[in-house]
């Protein structure tokens, strides 16, 4: 601690900072000369250097041999470093570290960040460029004119309240201390932005040695730090307000105008999230937003086909016919206590059902599958808009290190690495391919543990629906199968909250495969735990679409269960219901869930945290916690980055498409889920966790091929749904080939509704027990089969045509800016080539200058 002490001394000496940094009510970063309060937490002692990254350890760590290493090599860096003890506990200790501006432009060198140089200049839309100059003023003028009459946008945020964010406004290049001349350079503060400056201080953490040897670098913070975080701007709280003073900080501007719940109907401010947090997590929001913003439609769309069923349902020959027969006995749906009913008796099922199952389902599913296209083609452009305005069209990611528990595992075996041409470890082929075999037996065995838990289920059913047939409560009694299925959805979804246990088991397997880079690990770890997740959350959905009533036998041969228990049928208005039953209520409960868990674990966490200092150290002291210490008593973002984020909005993309078909209301639920959700993950970015690495990526990464997966499956399961599950291409057969308008004088054969007879009823199509071959199919069977299957050959070709077709006609690049970027990279072009003229012009006039003034000087 002397050693720290002393070096806090001649740091803060060595240091020169003579700009400090503050937030004026214009919005701008600006650069103020002298010191700075000692308790706002954002600079050093002096009040002159900026924390740039917090570095948090505790004194009794045993590892302070190895920290010390760790941190002489950070100094040797450059980095300016000071120590300060917590205010709370006396053995938690705060490392500040700053980065002078040598070092700044060091690293952006070799980071190949990209720093504004030169005002763009922006040029007319080409259907302007017809137009005479007379006429474009006359125009303009009518446009403003029409457009003052017109209300303000109340979903966009005035131009005077969001800073000015220059760096869109400006062309970038990666910087280069040799052009340095050529950067706009107002400010050496405010050149590289805080959330810049952060990152190549983490970048320099990362490789720097804790230990002389050969590797020792990388992983060094996670096990010698308890955290390791850039701080928050401030506050996100001011007594004033932001109309009238302006915001304090950007964290306070975020949060009025994007975490605060007031604002929920508007835009995002999509520029100031990245400047802010990052690339990579402005991309997560605007997938987020836009995802939101096209489930408008959608949802629109699925609204009206429910509607439309409603304001069909008194026209429906199918519920009118079952509401009308009273005299058809039904069969006992399970054995002992269940009694015979009227077919009359399912009439408000009957009813229920068409509300979803309506004419308008099929062009429904069909514009859900193009839609789900539409989304992920526009979001392409979406994606190129923003790489562009974030300077990412060109950013590659570095070439990544090996991690450093494959370089442990093969560091005995080495081979030349092609591209670098130094050698590194090297897995073997064999090695590989037997870790892969053991992986994807796990993942197997995984999904026959979801599977033996939905048979479990089954059984569940089987045998609950005998008991509340003999239940003393009537509702229940004279429900038994609604009460069943309700029970058993909830019970369902227990058990995929229990097993979301996966996490530990996807770990396991991930690292049993020894993934060479952290990309490949990631992506590795992501397949796992969105198979294991989907799987879970959708098993007994597919049990329900396909399998429920589908080998229930026939009287008299009927299957059982353990030659017990017979096996569960659907009700007489179809099992439909079931499966709507079963997506309404896991989807409102998931999304509950989720939205708990995601903002009220932290809140709960925070409060206690805050609660339990209050009570130890008082409210005075609590209001003179510096920033490091505020920040410090946040919770840490989650382990895996954005991970959990795009996994909860993936899964319900998946549960909003594949099944769309049989409940349209799920697009709704989602929007309005959405709508909540962008709000819950603002506030907690904002107010409950600490403020993660900025970091930066050009698109949402393995996220894009798993949604174009799901969309494929959409499709299929929405066809076998439509076919399978719904009575749609039974009704057709009905109508054109059966029906009275077929010219056909009965009702067709259908055994629940044909024949009149002291027989109880059955729904299937077999002969009655009094024909030639009792309970045999009947050719309507065959029908209708022949039907299902054409339907479904039918209309996934179908789909699937226009899929490709829309994804083909669609560009990935808007034209507009396919044109921007050319004329663009023609005006970096010759803005570097007039600048390099004018630099060699100014040399050669020096030289002459130089020359004519050495040649006065002879005699």
């Amino acid at each position: 601690e002397r050693n720290a002490q002393l070096f806090r001394i001649n740091g803060t000496k060595l240091s020169e900072c003579p700009y400090s940094m503050s937030f004026n009510s214009n919005h701008n970063i600006s650069a103020n000369q002298g010191g700075r309060s000692k308790s706002s937490g954002l600079y050093f002692s002096d009040g002159k250097c900026r924390i740039d990254y917090i570095l948090v350890y505790r004194k009794s760590n045993p590892q302070s041999e190895k920290r010390e290493v760790f941190e002489r090599n950070i100094r040797a860096e450059g980095i300016h470093m000071e120590k300060e003890s917590s205010i709370t506990n006396s053995d938690v200790i705060f490392v500040k570290l700053h980065a002078p501006w040598e070092v700044l432009c060091r690293y952006a060198e070799l980071m190949n960040i990209r720093m504004p140089f030169r005002r763009k200049i922006y040029y007319l839309h080409r259907r302007y460029k017809f137009m005479s100059r007379s006429v474009k003023k006359g125009l303009f003028k009518r446009i403003t004119r029409f457009r003052g009459w017109l209300p303000r946008k109340p979903m966009k945020f005035n131009n005077d309240t969001l800073p000015d964010l220059e760096e869109n406004e400006s062309f970038t290049a990666p910087f280069s201390q040799q052009r340095i001349h050529h950067f706009i350079i107002h400010n050496k503060d405010t050149f590289f932005s805080n959330a810049t400056r952060s990152r190549i201080v983490h970048h320099i953490l990362q490789r720097v040695k804790y230990e002389e040897g050969k590797n020792k670098i990388g992983r060094f913070l996670n096990n010698s730090y308890e955290a390791a975080f850039p701080l928050h701007e401030g506050t996100y709280r001011s007594k004033n307000s932001i109309r009238t003073h302006g915001a304090e900080n950007h964290r306070h501007l975020l949060y009025e105008c994007w975490a605060w719940w007031g604002v929920w109907y508007k835009y995002q401010p999509l520029d100031l999230i990245r400047r802010y947090f990052g690339e990579k997590i402005g991309l997560y929001f605007a997938w987020l937003g836009w995802y939101t913003g096209m489930l408008f439609p959608a949802a629109l769309v699925g609204l009206l086909v429910f509607l439309y069923g409603v304001f069909t349902l008194e026209h429906c020959q199918v519920s009118k016919e079952v509401c009308q027969a009273s005299t058809i006995i039904m069969c006992p749906l399970c054995d002992k206590y269940c009694p015979y009913m009227r077919l009359s008796d399912s009439c408000i099922y009957a009813k229920v059902t068409h509300l979803f199952d309506n004419g308008a389902t099929v062009f429904f599913a069909v514009f859900m599958a193009v839609w789900a296209t539409v989304f992920l083609e526009f979001w392409k452009r979406r994606r190129a808009v923003l790489a562009y305005d974030w300077d990412l069209i060109d950013w590659e990611e570095e070439e990544e290190e090996i991690r450093p528990q494959f370089e442990a595992k093969y560091s005995k075996k080495e081979r030349m690495n092609p591209i670098s041409g130094k050698p590194e470890p090297y897995q073997a082929f064999t090695d590989k391919c037997s870790r892969l075999v053991v992986s994807a037996s796990g993942i197997f065995f995984m999904i026959l543990v979801v599977i033996a838990a939905v048979f479990g289920i089954v059984i569940y059913r089987v045998v609950t629906v005998s008991t509340f047939a003999a239940f003393d409560w009537a509702l229940i009694r004279n429900n038994s199968q609604v009460a069943t299925t309700g029970t058993a959805v909830c019970i369902n979804f227990c058990i995929i909250m229990l097993l979301n246990l996966y996490e530990k088991v996807a770990l396991f397997l991930t690292n049993l495969e020894q993934p060479r880079t952290e990309s490949e690990w990631e992506n590795s770890f992501t397949l796992k735990m969105f198979l294991f997740q989907f799987v879970n959350l959708n098993s007994s959905t597919f049990y329900i679409a396909f399998f429920l009533g589908r080998f229930t036998g026939r009287p008299g041969a009927y299957l059982r269960l353990i030659n017990r228990w017979k096996l569960e049928e659907c009700h007489p208005s179809g099992c439909l219901i079931d499966l709507c039953m079963q997506m309404g209520i896991i989807m409102v409960l998931k999304q509950t869930w989720n939205n708990f868990m995601e903002l009220g674990y932290p809140l709960i966490q925070n409060w206690w945290t805050q609660r339990r200092l209050r009570l130890e150290h008082g409210q005075k002291v609590m209001a003179s916690f510096p920033q490091w210490e505020k920040d410090y008593n946040l919770q840490p973002m989650n382990a895996y980055g954005l991970f959990d984020e795009y996994l909860e909005m993936i899964l319900q993309f998946g549960f909003t498409t594949t099944f769309v078909a049989a409940f349209p209301l799920a697009p709704l639920l989602a929007l309005l889920n959405n709508i909540i959700e962008i709000r819950l993950d603002a506030y907690k970015f904002v107010t409950q966790w600490r403020r993660p690495l900025p970091s930066q990526a050009k698109d949402i990464g393995i996220w894009y091929g798993i949604l174009e997966g799901i969309g494929i499956l959409s499709v299929i399961t929405n066809a076998f749904v439509i076919a399978v599950t719904s009575d749609f291409i039974p009704r057709l057969v009905y109508a054109y080939k059966y029906g009275p308008c077929a010219g056909q004088g009965r009702a067709g054969e259908k055994s629940d509704i044909c024949y009149e007879s002291e027989y109880c009823r059955i729904e299937d199509y077999r002969e009655p027990p009094d024909s030639d071959e009792p309970y045999s199919y009947t050719l309507q069977f065959w029908h209708v089969l022949a039907a299902r299957l054409a339907f479904i050959i039918v209309f996934e070709h179908m789909v699937f045509t226009i899929k490709n077709l829309i994804a083909y006609l669609i560009p990935d690049l808007p034209k507009d800016l396919r044109d921007r970027m050319r004329r663009e990279k023609y005006l970096i072009q010759e803005m570097m080539y007039e600048a390099e003229l004018e630099r060699l012009q100014k040399e050669r006039n020096e030289k002459k200058k130089h020359d004519r003034s050495h040649h006065n000087e002879w005699p």
